[in-house]
């Protein structure tokens, strides 16, 4: 995947720079779980949402990329795009996370896809696959999210 024109040559977004359809507020991830675990967003609207996020770094101490991280990942991509898909002054809060994993990764970079199954006026639903380099399934979860009014 070749780098966007919101992404910083480091692979991190540029905090200066909105992404299409999310609040100026969730555009600085310095500090957050998001940059611990090396995700760089690549794509967000309310009907998609993709992301990268490299296995070094995220494993468990057998060496396998750690489903934690992996349901990181999954949550992450479905609250952007839930959050796209609130709109102005409202927000998106997840309310259930289920993940079945497949099979793992060593190393390498896995890529998650979110993909809107229901985009309600209160509810939104997102179904994430991540896939590793060779586009094999390592997980597919699904997150649901509440819309509510900003404060």
């Amino acid at each position: 995947m070749t780098d966007t024109p919101e992404t910083a040559p480091t692979g991190h977004p540029d905090p200066g720079t909105p992404r299409s359809g999310l609040p100026e507020s969730l555009v600085d991830e310095r500090g957050t779980l998001i940059e611990r675990l090396g995700i760089v967003v690549r794509e967000v609207s309310a009907e998609r949402a993709v992301a990268t996020m490299p296995v070094a770094g995220n494993t468990q101490p057998f060496g396998l990329l750690h489903g934690g991280a992996t349901a990181a990942l999954a949550e992450t991509l479905g609250s952007y795009a839930a959050v796209a898909h609130a709109g102005p002054g409202r927000l998106a809060v997840g309310i259930e996370l289920n993940a079945t994993h497949h099979r793992s990764a060593r190393s390498g970079t896995v890529t998650g896809t979110a993909e809107a199954v229901h985009l309600g006026r209160t509810l939104a639903t997102y179904e994430i696959v991540v896939d590793d380099e060779a586009g094999r399934r390592l997980c597919t979860a699904r997150l649901t999210c509440m819309i509510l009014d900003g404060r």
